[in-house]
């Protein structure tokens, strides 16, 4: 268990990679356009708002892929998880809305936990950070 203690950033492209996912696989909520409008109108959201969510969700499961901009990103993200969890996701008595509701709060907080930590390695925030210490001459 060494390699956990000297080195944690291996751990971090896998759970972005996790995360990235489900936002990229969302956003194809477009192909089932007239659905997902129905889906949010029922819950008083404007059917007009799956284009902007679908954009949202492919831009930002692509910086959390690649790890770019990852704290600022965090931080919208986990207010995305919140804000969709508070909205769609509060009927608590049906089973499948419980759970859904506790994914979003799940994801939000390794969110937060990346909003306070940034990237450790293995990105593209990382690899920007390691070269301005080179510039300035410090070292790791």
């Amino acid at each position: 268990m060494r390699i956990l203690k000297t080195n944690p950033a291996w751990l971090e492209m896998p759970a972005r990679l996790l995360l990235a996912l489900l936002f990229i696989v969302s956003a194809t909520k477009v192909t089932l356009t007239a659905e997902i409008q129905g889906y949010m109108q029922a819950y008083g959201v404007s059917g007009v708002l799956v284009w902007p969510a679908a954009a949202w969700e492919y831009a930002s499961g692509g910086l959390l892929l690649v790890g770019f901009y990852l704290r600022p990103v965090s931080v919208l993200l986990a207010g995305w998880c919140f804000l969709t969890a508070a909205i769609f996701h509060t009927k608590f008595s049906d089973l499948d809305q419980l759970m859904n509701f506790f994914k979003n709060m799940t994801m939000a907080g390794g969110f937060l936990i990346f909003a306070a930590n940034g990237s450790l390695g293995g990105s593209i925030d990382a690899a920007l950070a390691s070269r301005r210490r080179i510039v300035i001459g410090e070292t790791k």
